[in-house]
């Protein structure tokens, strides 16, 4: 099955300045990514989703379309290894890789479509038919407190089991944050939180002490991605699980994070790291270091509906027939209309707060190409 057209598709969702929010390192009012569509000799088409800016994908698809265009699907991975071996000067953080992934995942929406098999079936099986959703939201804010108490009340009404709120101002106002959500959401509900690497060592440390009687499941980027030793330490002080990996490429970067002993949960970004194939070898260091993978998911719904597809292929190792913890999925719940807008059918938990992965081919959605053009950006 050869691909004969490449279209991207640049996507945004604003928001007026006074509702702009972000995390610790910055607030925005403007989210962008690129959604990819390819079309096959066969008339099958396939979707996937760049995550990054739409000027850099651009330009990198200018490396990439020549490279593919007429070329069996199947062979993808061949063509794309010698790309990077050619253009090894360049590294492997770079927008190539997220560029890549956007048409990585979709050659595989359009080769599910071919055989009639959700995507995860293609890259390991679908090993889990329902998946826990987290709402990802408590986002900063200008007003942080009482904007955070808002969303917390809103959350409070999608009846979902757990919860990941940004941190990252300082120690003292972390704390509070996380009160936030115990006194509204209870004491029952799994609570996670993110700085997005806004700290230096002795700050997380001391974010860490001052939360960890809140019951914190996992703490996610407590330091910037580069800080490889400062992970591995904080991890070997024990007092909760270590999170991250969004800010990082290809299975290279994981083997170094893993080898150093630097988190407890790895989270890939399918849309960033190299696409559904990459997302599998690096779930399966994972394996090999007996470590959790809880992708990150933050763009369209294309990127949400890739997300689940990876997190269905998962195996249950170590465990069998009792997992004591279920894999997650992150769902953004904030103003972000790329989320829902842009499917015809938009992908939602169930009531329990659970998403069905269902036998649909490809990444078993559908794009409502109207929408798509009104949110289109140059």
């Amino acid at each position: 099955m050869k691909i004969s057209e490449i279209d991207l598709f640049p996507i945004e969702h604003v928001v007026p300045p006074e509702k702009a929010y972000g995390a610790s390192r910055a607030i925005m009012s403007r989210r962008q990514t690129v959604l990819v569509r390819l079309r096959t000799d066969e008339g099958i088409e396939g979707w996937g989703e760049a995550l990054s800016a739409p000027v850099l994908v651009r330009a990198n698809f200018e490396l990439l379309r020549p490279q593919f265009l007429g070329t069996d699907i199947h062979d993808r991975d061949v063509i794309f290894t010698r790309m990077l071996n050619r253009s090894y000067h360049l590294g492997l953080q770079n927008p190539l890789i997220a560029s890549y992934s956007g048409l990585n995942v979709a050659m595989l929406d359009a080769l599910g479509k071919k055989y009639g098999v959700p995507a995860c079936r293609l890259i390991g099986g679908l090993s889990k038919p329902k998946l826990m959703a987290y709402a990802s939201d408590g986002y900063i804010t200008r007003n942080p407190q009482p904007d955070l108490e808002a969303s917390l009340e809103y959350i409070r009404t999608l009846n979902l089991p757990a919860i990941k709120i940004k941190v990252g101002l300082g120690p003292k106002v972390d704390v509070e944050r996380v009160k936030a959500v115990r006194r509204i959401l209870g004491d029952d509900i799994i609570l996670m939180v993110d700085a997005n690497g806004n700290y230096t060592f002795d700050l997380a440390m001391e974010s860490m002490r001052r939360i960890e009687p809140y019951n914190i499941h996992w703490y996610e980027e407590p330091l910037p991605p580069q800080d490889y030793r400062g992970y591995a330490l904080l991890r070997q002080r024990g007092m909760m699980s270590v999170a991250g990996g969004e800010s990082h490429h290809m299975a290279f970067d994981f083997l170094r994070l893993l080898e150093g002993g630097c988190i407890d949960v790895a989270q890939p970004d399918v849309c960033t790291v190299g696409g559904l194939d990459e997302s599998r070898r690096i779930a399966d260091l994972c394996r090999l270091h007996n470590v959790r993978v809880a992708p990150h998911i933050w763009g369209s719904g294309v990127g949400l509906a890739t997300g689940i597809q990876f997190a269905a292929s998962l195996p249950p190792h170590p465990h069998s027939e009792f997992e004591p913890v279920p894999t997650f999925v992150e769902y953004d719940v904030g103003d972000n209309r790329m989320r829902d807008g842009i499917l015809k059918k938009p992908l939602r938990p169930n009531k329990d707060g659970w998403f069905e992965v269902g036998e649909a081919p490809g990444l078993g959605i559908e794009v409502d190409m109207a929408a798509v053009e009104r949110m289109r950006c140059a």
